[in-house]
């Protein structure tokens, strides 16, 4: 159980403070997950991705969409050959999923929906939403994209 404050306490506290722990602390769960499969974000993003239009993305096109939430100076082409030579992913005219990649991006999926239960336990929904809210209105605020990702 945490600590109850006052409003005035909270809101006096630093947003970058609070979020970069949030995210260090999200991000790091979300990357353990993932290790278990020997998979790192990229590879994640990749074969969800793929999985949404099977054959319609190339190399170029995915890494211009994913290049923005690399924070680890990702070699991409790294992530593809080494989905490719695990026999989960195909590059015929655009990248597919065999089989086995199918079933490991599930079996990611099912390790990631786990983290998030976890992270949302005795968070109320419209509390989450109104979260979500403001940090996109500070993020478009400072000239960021303030949109949710398509």
């Amino acid at each position: 159980m945490i600590k109850e404050y006052s409003d005035e306490e909270v809101a006096a506290q630093p947003i970058g403070a609070w979020s970069g722990e949030a995210y260090r602390l999200v991000v790091g769960a979300l990357r353990e997950a993932l290790a278990v499969e020997d998979l790192t974000q990229p590879h994640w993003w990749t074969l969800n991705h793929v999985a949404g239009r099977p054959g319609e993305w190339t190399r170029a096109a995915l890494v211009r969409r994913l290049a923005r939430y690399d924070d680890l100076g990702i070699d991409f082409d790294a992530v593809f050959d080494d989905l490719i030579a695990r026999g989960w992913l195909v590059e015929r005219d655009g990248l597919t999923l065999t089989e086995a990649g199918e079933a490991g991006r599930v079996r990611a999926r099912d390790r990631n929906a786990r983290v998030h239960e976890r992270m949302h336990e005795g968070v109320d929904r419209g509390d989450f939403v109104t979260t979500i809210n403001v940090l996109r209105r500070m993020v478009a605020n400072l000239g960021g994209d303030g949109n949710l990702p398509d």
